[in-house]
């Protein structure tokens, strides 16, 4: 059954010029099947940035809405479809635009520096769009240039960001429901557990598991720790479908998902977003059988957002 799914679906992906481009927290079989027929697994932007430079005519997201509304600003001339509309993301929700557009008018002196994880029509009122792994060296050539910045929505890649760069910084208050429940004394007693091991941790997790890490850095730095470093256990604070490429690239290291115990939590290790989890192979198939969740966004607020998204673009290109 699943064999012939697949099959389903590699005839429909050629047969409609589309491309599969998949984010490293979605299943690992939405990930294996985008490489294996041409498209891409990355983080958000790069997943954007791929579909604006492939020759498909229609973009198939394996993420959340977000994800699919960059790959719409940066190809508006292409179908960009997501397999599930509902699959949002926490970072997104905690940042409404209509007050957001409003802290901003209150605070008009300051350059206004938003993370990727949000909607167009907040990409739109931002100054510049920034990744986990581009807002340090961004936020720290506008404090260079004496700019104070407004900063949203993740208040933790946010305080991760200021405490490395001494910037001025007002920050948002949202949060991810992933990250947000990684727990610092269940991590010191994991830790204790493998001394050896080295320990990975994305900026979007709270202050006291970041000051905890070997590595803080984004999907992509990740990775590229437990491929490049000589430790042969990780434990690893970020979303678990990140394990997938981790043991594409590393198969004989060991990876320890980060305890989200303690008050609160519902279990040991639970890491893992449940608008990821709506991506399926069966919602895949849908869609290409019947298109359906297609992106769409308003003509100004694209353009606006696509400014905003390439001067990060130029930023690090340089």
């Amino acid at each position: 059954m699943l064999t012939s799914m697949i099959t389903q679906i590699k005839q429909l992906l050629k047969q409609k010029n589309a491309v599969l481009v998949a984010h490293y927290y979605v299943s690992g079989d939405l990930q294996t099947l985008a490489e294996e027929t041409g498209g891409i697994v990355s983080d958000s932007l790069e997943m954007a940035r791929f579909g604006r430079n492939c020759v498909a005519d229609t973009i198939i997201v394996a993420g959340v809405k977000f994800m699919g509304e960059t790959a719409k600003i940066l190809s508006p001339e292409k179908t960009v479809l997501v397999l599930d509309d509902k699959a949002t993301c926490s970072l997104d929700e905690d940042c409404p635009i209509a007050e957001f557009s409003a802290f901003c008018d209150q605070h008009a002196d300051r350059t206004v520096v938003v993370y990727a994880n949000t909607s167009a029509e907040v990409k739109a009122r931002a100054d510049w769009v920034v990744t986990s792994g581009s807002a340090l060296s961004v936020v720290k050539h506008l404090h260079q240039q004496g700019e104070k910045i407004l900063w949203a929505p993740d208040k933790h890649l946010g305080n991760y960001v200021n405490n490395e760069t001494g910037a001025d910084m007002l920050l948002w208050q949202g949060s991810c429901v992933v990250h947000e429940r990684f727990k610092a004394d269940a991590l010191i007693a994991l830790q204790k557990q493998h001394p050896k091991a080295a320990t990975l941790v994305h900026p979007e997790s709270p202050q006291a598991v970041v000051e905890l890490a070997t590595v803080v850095g984004s999907t992509t730095a990740l990775i590229n720790a437990v491929k490049n470093r000589e430790e042969q256990t990780f434990i690893v604070a970020t979303d678990n479908g990140i394990f997938h490429k981790m043991h594409e690239v590393a198969p004989h290291k060991k990876l320890i998902e980060a305890p989200t115990m303690g008050t609160g939590a519902d279990c040991e290790s639970c890491a893992h977003c449940e608008w990821m989890a709506m991506n399926t192979l069966e919602k895949l198939l849908e869609t290409l059988n019947n298109p359906q969740n297609e992106i769409k966004i308003d003509k100004n607020i694209a353009q606006q957002a696509q400014y905003s998204i390439q001067k990060l673009l130029d930023f690090t290109e340089k």
